[in-house]
């Protein structure tokens, strides 16, 4: 890793301290620029014309994603959102009265409210395992759900978005092969920060976002669609011509790829996604994860000495989500001190995550989330100022 050459492609990354990228990062700036030379060619000859013009830029998303993932290009869709992507994969699921989800405390906040909505309208149950002392979801207790309730679907959050918790989704989708259930894994935290391979992973579905550690532009994302899904004819609820053939006046044929998760309106956030995902599989995934886990160690030892913040963080496996509560100080000063310091983060409140933030006794935490255009000078540099503040 060429640090200054990344620096120097992270325009905004020398004007403030910047530790968001859990929730919008910094893009290269070969992702805007992309954009931008796109949608200026596009004023001059119409969408549709450069569009198809540019064919070849679009599908090369396919193959970025392919190696980011270590999977095949026809597993891979565009998605406007991860939460596009999942809501797209939930609707393709054939639930019926009194199937069951089986999930994690920790599953990210709009999963939570999408299982709990389908559990309204279609009278399915949702199962939550149990968390050990430490953090980790309990597998033995998670195994003895799936046995007892046989679920219809498993569902986890690799990196919750809430706390640095790596979930152990490897051994859940183990669990999820040796049952023969449907597994979703949601990598919206990891692409991008953690080596996230499809073939240890043994999931049917994955959905991640762009504009998270991956770097790409908002209203971007993606889903993985297994082999065996595809072999079947497990598609969306609502699909347009992009995902099927309208093949006879009352019938359609799917696609035989991911691509039956797409929709048919691509827009230049392809494009700049797929930017995203070439600056990273430059650099390579691993390069990125050992040299964040040089950030993390230094951070999260840092914020360890400053006694009076409250690290929140448990977990065997930790990633690069930071969180931590002032005792004794509204949240209103800590915005006001950190702001002034030029240091740009963010705050999840407690309804982001109920059951974690409840079991903790907070009602909201301070997220630090730095990336590998970070240095270290720049953890001890936010570590002085909590200091200072505390």
């Amino acid at each position: 890793m060429n640090l200054d050459s990344i620096r120097k492609d992270t325009k905004a990354c020398e004007n403030q301290l910047f530790l968001n990228s859990a929730g919008a990062s910094l893009p290269p700036k070969i992702v805007m620029e992309t954009m931008l030379a796109y949608l200026q060619e596009e004023e001059m000859v119409g969408g549709y014309a450069l569009e198809a013009k540019r064919a070849a830029d679009f599908s090369a998303l396919y193959s970025e994603l392919a190696s980011l993932l270590n999977c095949g290009e026809h597993n891979t869709a565009f998605a406007y959102s991860a939460t596009d992507a999942y809501s797209k994969v939930l609707s393709a699921i054939p639930f019926k009265e009194g199937d069951y989800i089986l999930t994690t405390k920790n599953d990210y906040i709009s999963n939570q409210i999408s299982f709990l909505s389908l559990q309204k309208r279609f009278k399915i149950k949702l199962l939550r395992a149990e968390n050990l002392q430490n953090g980790d979801v309990d597998l033995d207790n998670f195994e003895s759900l799936i046995q007892k309730y046989k679920p219809v679907l498993l569902a986890a959050t690799h990196v919750p978005t809430n706390t640095g918790l790596v979930q152990q989704v490897e051994e859940i989708g183990k669990l999820a092969k040796k049952y023969d259930i449907l597994y979703l894994l949601d990598a919206c935290q990891s692409v991008g920060q953690l080596v996230v391979d499809i073939e240890k992973m043994n999931c049917d579905f994955l959905t991640a976002t762009g504009r998270k550690f991956l770097r790409g532009p908002r209203a971007s994302g993606f889903v993985y669609v297994s082999d065996r899904i595809l072999a079947t004819d497990l598609s969306p609820m609502f699909m347009d011509r992009r995902a099927a053939e309208w093949s006879s006046f009352d019938d359609y044929t799917l696609s035989p790829t991911a691509r039956r998760f797409e929709s048919q309106e691509m827009s230049v956030a392809v494009l700049g996604l797929m930017q995203a995902v070439k600056y990273a599989n430059s650099i390579g995934i691993e390069n990125i994860y050992q040299y964040n886990q040089l950030l993390l160690n230094r951070l999260r030892e840092n914020l360890s000495q400053i006694p009076s913040i409250q690290l929140l963080d448990k977990g065997t496996n930790l990633s690069n989500i930071f969180t931590f509560y002032v005792p004794n100080k509204p949240l209103a000063e800590v915005n006001e001190f950190l702001l002034k310091h030029k240091v740009t983060y963010s705050v999840a409140p407690k309804n982001a995550a109920l059951i974690d933030f409840t079991e903790k006794g907070v009602d909201w935490a301070v997220r630090f989330s730095p990336h590998y255009f970070n240095t270290l000078e720049e953890m001890d540099k936010v570590a002085d100022i909590l200091a200072h503040f505390a």
